[in-house]
């Protein structure tokens, strides 16, 4: 599986849980730590949950391993390490603190109007 079959996998599944403002950034040739970056949200504590329970299983169930797995209790920032993609589920109060996509504004942000609109 190639990193845009396993971006294409986390963005359904976070759309699957209703997700908000979905966006990956494409980090080839900026970081090393992943291909891509996807940054969404939640509205609650246990929607940011499901979101990131959602793309775990979704990941297992293609057999690809999940490298890492932090803040799920607190459910403010779940970070989800799948090694070409990492995924970044904030809580909605969260997510304008950090603005991820100002921190990496040089990378530029995948369409995925394409790969929400299909199913999974």
């Amino acid at each position: 599986m190639n990193e845009k079959d396993l971006l294409t996998i986390v963005a359904k599944s976070a759309d699957s849980k209703r997700a908000e403002d979905i966006i990956a950034l494409n980090m080839k040739g900026i970081s090393l730590i992943a291909d891509y970056f996807l940054i969404c949200h939640g509205n609650s504590d246990r929607q940011v949950q499901a979101i990131a329970r959602e793309i775990k299983d979704k990941a297992q169930e293609h057999e690809i391993e999940v490298k890492r797995l932090e803040g799920f209790d607190e459910a403010r920032w779940i970070l989800i390490d799948l090694g070409d993609v990492v995924a970044h589920v904030f809580h909605y109060e969260e997510r304008g603190y950090y603005n991820l996509e100002r921190l990496w504004g040089d990378a530029p942000i995948e369409d995925l109007t394409s790969v929400l609109t299909n199913d999974l």
